[in-house]
């Protein structure tokens, strides 16, 4: 785990210099991102924020990505008006902010941005794709939600999940080897509670020397020796998206 000095790994990464190509709704109680597709297809993507919030940058960029590819995609504001972490705050103070953000107790969210998609953006089936905190928000609502069709959690704190592995739809979890917050021990009982567990599809992608929030956190143009994996897991992305929407 990360150390006690900083007790997650969630520093801010590259952060881009990244307007947007959608605008913000208001969606009953709650704000939100929306980027719709070149197209209509009927499908739409709800995209879950890290500690950073639902404005930060990178996350729209991987948004409107998705809205590229043909979806409908809202990235709701999670954690309601409270403020996101900051990358310079105090880290000491981290374990109790985070608990006032509860990833598992989303769900009046979630049915708001549900019926928002369904009422107002015509679509008909629906995937998730978390982040981070956005991670473990995943897996809930895939354990939660059977009109949720896909799933993609990508680096959500294992240990957070709960002890509930009976996924409703496909998921594809990905992870990196060298996560402090996520040890690939973790990652070993994870594949094994789901294997007992799960009867729905499901794969698990750790990609090699890569750290956490490399999906996102992480310009393409970094490094030759990530760019690769980045690549690889926002195509991986698309892919399960593209088969189980």
């Amino acid at each position: 785990m990360a150390n006690e000095a900083q007790p997650c790994p969630c520093d801010i990464g590259h952060r881009m210099e990244y307007g947007g190509m959608g605008h913000e709704v208001q969606v009953e109680h709650i704000k939100a991102y929306l980027t719709k597709p070149p197209m209509d297809t009927g499908k739409a993507v709800i995209v879950i924020q890290d500690i950073f919030g639902w404005q930060l940058p990178n996350t729209r960029y991987i948004a409107d990505m998705i809205a590229g590819n043909g979806y409908t995609t809202i990235l709701p504001d999670f954690f309601v008006g409270q403020e996101p972490w900051s990358p310079s705050g105090d880290w000491s103070i981290f374990p109790e902010w985070v608990k006032s953000r509860n990833a598992r107790k989303i769900n009046k969210e979630v049915e708001a941005v549900l019926q928002y998609l369904k009422r107002h953006c015509g679509a008909q089936r629906i995937g998730v794709v978390g982040f981070c905190w956005g991670g473990i928000a995943v897996h809930h609502i895939m354990t939660t939600y059977p009109e949720v069709k896909a799933g993609v959690c990508v680096y959500g704190v294992v240990k957070d999940f709960g002890d509930i592995y009976s996924l409703k739809n496909p998921t594809l979890f990905i992870f990196a080897e060298n996560d402090s917050a996520i040890p690939l021990e973790h990652v070993s009982q994870l594949t094994q509670k789901l294997k007992e567990h799960c009867k729905v599809e499901y794969q698990i992608k750790t990609f090699s020397g890569q750290t956490h929030g490399f999906v996102h956190r992480k310009r393409e143009d970094c490094s030759p020796e990530d760019k690769p994996y980045i690549e690889e897991a926002r195509r991986n992305l698309i892919e399960w998206l593209n088969k189980y929407l």
